[in-house]
């Protein structure tokens, strides 16, 4: 891979766990269950964006940006780790809500952008990415140099940081599993990089198995169906890294059956897979993603559509740290 090429800065722990849930296995009834501890990367309480970010913002610094601009909810784990990372190089940082400011005590993500020097935007009822190139133009105007990172670090360049995940993973699995046995690997699926750099790292590793995006929101664009923007992400950063070929919207599986009532809307699915996992293996989902991928992975065993007889690895993304804002919604 080309990977090592690009500009990177480190910002996270790596690599991280790659551990064995066997009591959660010996539940459920399937021979192998793996976690890859991708809530352990180390960049203020840990995720997934991390991986995306130490590129993204090495491509920041060499474009001489000297503030990140970005979009997310209330709870937004990118937004967290983003402003993590502007702290940690000395960057300014701006970050655009959705809502209102809160008339609570902030908790969780939110309190963590807040003691991480973030100064934050709020969309009010506009939808966050109509306010992004307003307060980008506002800090151009103000003599400042932003550089904006798509919403949950999402475009080619992010997608690269979870390509050379993949490759991270086959070199572990040469110490502990082989990468062939593990039949699928199962990931909550949002703004698309996570999924798209793992099929292309796949590819580059010549990873056979399935990977299994679990939707955690709704498609907003239904004129560009999400497997075609995955495509997209995958494409950009095949491009990047050298690679020849082509992906397409076959690559991608994305099961959209666990939506729930909507994005960050804890229901009993979350919430039984968020207490089974931590009172079986002491592990924390979050309420948003982990909770609702873990969710659907269990009721993919239940129904059989994966077989007990599979290995199965969880790629754990993180966002535990939003846990604290959902406890009404979790006891």
């Amino acid at each position: 891979m080309r990977v090592e090429l690009l500009p990177r800065v480190c910002l996270g722990h790596f690599p991280t766990p790659l551990e064995e849930m066997p009591r959660l296995a010996h539940h459920l009834g399937m021979a192998r269950l793996l976690v890859k501890r991708d809530d352990q990367t180390g960049l203020a309480g840990g995720g997934n964006k991390a991986r995306k970010l130490e590129f993204l913002v090495a491509d920041a610094l060499a474009q001489g940006a000297d503030t990140l601009v970005t979009a997310g909810a209330r709870q937004s784990n990118h937004c967290r780790q983003t402003a993590a990372a502007a702290a940690h190089l000395g960057l300014g940082c701006v970050l655009v809500l959705g809502g209102d400011p809160p008339t609570e005590i902030p908790t969780g993500n939110l309190l963590l952008d807040m003691l991480l020097g973030a100064e934050l935007h709020w969309s009010g009822p506009y939808r966050r990415g109509e306010q992004l190139n307003q307060v980008v133009e506002a800090l151009r105007a103000a003599g400042r140099r932003p550089y904006l990172i798509p919403y949950g670090g999402s475009n080619g360049l992010g997608a690269v940081g979870y390509a050379y995940a993949m490759q991270e993973l086959a070199g572990q699995c040469e110490d502990s599993i082989s990468l062939a046995a593990i039949d699928r690997i199962v990931i909550a699926s949002s703004s698309g990089a996570t999924q798209a750099g793992l099929v292309v790292g796949a590819h580059m590793v010549g990873y056979r198995g399935q990977i299994i995006g679990i939707a955690i929101d709704k498609d907003e664009m239904p004129a560009v169906p999400y497997v075609e923007r995955l495509a997209i992400l995958a494409n950009e950063a095949a491009a990047l890294l050298g690679i020849t070929k082509t992906f397409s919207s076959q690559d991608f599986v994305v099961i959209r059956d666990y939506l729930g009532a909507g994005y960050g809307v804890v229901g009993k699915l979350e919430r039984e897979a968020i207490r089974l996992v931590a009172r079986y293996e002491g592990l924390l989902l979050d309420p948003v993603y982990t909770g609702r991928a873990m969710g659907g992975l269990i009721d993919l065993i239940h129904r059989r559509i994966i077989m007990p007889e599979e290995t199965v690895l969880f790629w754990h993304t993180g966002g535990t740290p939003a846990l604290f804002a959902y406890a009404q919604a979790l006891v």
